[in-house]
């Protein structure tokens, strides 16, 4: 196939928080490359997802959530999905059906309108969801938004993903592909491996675990035998919240270690040796060291 036949670009992923952008992200690249958690704002950093539509190359960006932000950390994770917008070709806004119109949705549709942006609407989780109810707020958000095309899909089941991935293709701009054909991502191992153990540590601990916590792999060890020796410390800001994630006897901390080792040996099809260890960092989300560690611009 010719360069010149070839279409490229990058499609930024708009949403409220829990909308299933990470959901979406995953089942359009078709691995898993995105924390998915039951707890808001999970996706933290700009991470790439890289899909292919016959003769186009998808980059995705991943956002973080958009919502009304408080502290520093929530400002700066609004601002990289806001810089993810504006650097993008073409935008996605994910709407949770089930949710209907909400304040998060509409804070999304005004910033793009104030940005003279247009974009493509997806309702998700349609599966959960009458028609009727679904066409009844795909008229809402057409009347109040500027969307280019408006589709309903199941990030979770896969429906309706190829035709979005059509209409996407569409609208990107010719030229040659920017990543080989057989990447996925742009996310390193060592960020993959400690993305993994923030999951596990958010399924295992949820309600209990303060959103302030965060994982760092800080030591990759390749063993002759082709198995990798990984350590992390998790950083919380405070010794209650250490206590929290060790639990008793340490069972919270095995299982988090062991669910990690387990999900990343499926996914880096090697033996791991995961150690864990979980550290006090007061106030670490007042550190720009760590805001440039995760991607995330310093924001006053």
């Amino acid at each position: 196939m010719k360069n010149d036949n070839r279409c490229c670009g990058f499609v930024a992923l708009l949403g409220a928080p829990n909308a299933g952008k990470s959901t979406l992200l995953n089942s359009l690249v078709g691995s898993k490359i995105s924390i998915v958690t039951h707890k808001v704002q999970t996706t933290r950093s700009r991470f790439i997802g890289i899909a292919l539509h016959h003769n186009c190359q998808l980059i995705f960006i991943d956002t973080p959530g958009i919502f009304a932000p408080g502290k520093r950390l929530e400002r700066a994770m609004v601002s990289a999905a806001w810089t993810g917008a504006s650097e993008a070709d073409v935008v996605v806004v994910i709407v949770d059906a089930a949710r209907m119109l909400d304040d998060n949705s509409r804070r999304i549709i005004d910033g793009l309108k104030k940005n003279n942006r247009q974009a493509i609407l997806v309702l998700n989780k349609i599966d959960v969801i009458r028609r009727d109810s679904l066409l009844q707020l795909s008229q809402q958000l057409n009347e109040i938004g500027d969307f280019t095309e408006t589709l309903m899909v199941s990030a979770l089941k896969g429906d309706g993903l190829e035709d979005l991935k059509a209409v996407i293709s569409r609208q990107l701009p010719r030229g040659p592909w920017l990543y080989p054909e057989d990447q996925m991502t742009d996310i390193t191992e060592r960020m993959l491996a400690a993305e993994v153990t923030r999951e596990k540590f958010f399924l295992r601990l949820h309600e209990e675990l303060p959103y302030a916590a965060t994982v760092e792999t800080e030591s990759w060890q390749e063993k002759k035998d082709g198995s990798v020796r990984i350590e992390q410390v998790i950083y919380v800001e405070r010794d209650s919240q250490k206590a929290i994630v060790i639990g008793k006897g340490g069972r919270s901390l095995k299982e988090i270690g062991k669910m990690a080792r387990l999900e990343l040996e499926e996914m880096l099809d090697r033996r791991i040796h995961l150690f864990i260890f979980v550290k006090v960092r007061k106030n670490w989300s007042e550190d720009k060291e760590r805001y440039r560690n995760m991607g995330l611009d310093w924001v006053e």
